[in-house]
């Protein structure tokens, strides 16, 4: 077996952004385009980009710009995130007027959402622009202003995303209650492939709606079809939904520190049965399914020794519960929910109702 590639790293929606504000102020301070800017990072490392456009706005009547846009082609690395590729625009200009006293103001422009409800890291009316990106795009204008924030001019920051209404589209930001376009994220500025920074993010947002908005229960769901079904069953709230993903074990004891007093947990057979197993994470590279050790725990849970001998073989957790519904052995099903139930409870320490889905049949089992 030859040696796993590694996967390249890359660049977060907020250093794109925070590169192309300062190309874009770079040419509205000197009159001069820049072909590519290097901005500091949280870390105290620094990282160039090169920008797709740089070009003065806006003139006045001696030909002075008094606007200019940057762009800059996020590179997300070898992480599949669906705002790879996008042109993220940045328009600066200064303002005359400072509200509130703040020397940077924001504006969501095209494909950028903005927050209209409470519980996300900014306020709702304000632009989806995280604290994070806002602190790099602070950092990167100040080296081109180079002089103290105190003696800023106000500064007036439009974000704009080309697409981005239509990428929101494959996010949760509708759910969040982010409307219009895409949120500018990131803390560290760098995108690491297949993060699980990305996901634990999206959980801890989506249960600050949801505490928000006064909700006392949240479902849990690894994914689309269960969490449909199961809502569909309980009509449930869509500000309770909350998409876990392979992370088990870190949303459900979020689930008690956001003070939630029952969690509804919906996923298929091979999800569950790996919370039965205790398997923490359910993704298969960090918790594969050992067919042999589930075969082992439906003998504990009543099934003869000779057919859990005979489950052994199987290829799936699928062809294991195929074999389980082909000898009628419902029994054995719910037990293994039972067990999952179990785990989520220990888990999480709060009530916990688990929900077996098929995406043929629905809902097939609730404890």
């Amino acid at each position: 077996m030859g040696r796993r590639k590694k996967l390249r790293s890359g660049f977060t929606t907020g250093a794109c952004a925070a590169a192309a504000a300062k190309g874009a102020l770079s040419l509205l301070v000197s009159g001069k385009p820049l072909s590519e800017v290097e901005i500091p990072f949280p870390d105290g490392s620094r990282h160039r980009f090169r920008l797709e456009t740089c070009v003065g706005k806006e003139k006045d009547k001696e030909g002075r710009i008094q606007a200019a846009i940057a762009s800059v082609i996020k590179d997300a690395g070898d992480d599949p995130d669906v705002t790879n590729g996008a042109e993220i625009s940045v328009k600066t200009r200064f303002s005359h007027n400072c509200p509130d006293g703040r020397q940077i103001t924001y504006k969501a422009g095209s494909g950028v959402g903005t927050v209209t409800r409470p519980g996300l890291a900014v306020p709702p009316g304000e632009p989806a622009i995280n604290p994070g990106p806002r602190r790099m795009i602070r950092d990167a204008v100040k080296e081109v202003l180079k002089v103290m924030p105190s003696e800023w001019p106000c500064l007036e920051i439009t974000i704009s995303v080309q697409d981005g209404e239509l990428l929101a589209e494959k996010t949760l930001n509708r759910r969040l209650g982010i409307k219009g376009g895409i949120s500018i994220l990131g803390t560290t500025g760098i995108v690491r492939p297949v993060s699980a920074s990305a996901w634990t993010d999206t959980i801890e947002a989506s249960m600050s709606v949801a505490q928000a908005q006064g909700l006392d229960e949240i479902m849990l769901s690894t994914g689309r079809t269960s969490e449909r079904q199961v809502q569909a069953a309980l009509d449930f709230p869509e500000q309770g939904l909350v998409m876990m993903g392979d992370y088990l074990s870190y949303a459900l004891r979020a689930s008690k520190k956001y003070g939630f007093s029952r969690i509804h947990l919906s996923g298929m057979w091979a999800k569950i049965l790996k919370a039965a197993l205790e398997i923490p994470q359910t993704h298969v590279r960090n918790g594969a399914l050992e067919v042999k050790q589930a075969a082992g725990l439906i003998e504990s849970l009543g099934l003869e020794p000779h057919k859990a001998r005979e489950l052994e073989d199987a290829n799936t957790a699928r062809e294991i519960y195929q074999r389980l519904k082909a000898e009628n052995r419902d029994e054995i099903i719910r037990a293994v929910c039972i067990r999952a139930k179990e785990f989520a409870v220990k888990e999480s320490g709060i009530p916990v109702t688990v929900y077996l889905v098929t995406s043929d049949e629905g809902v097939v089992e609730t404890v």
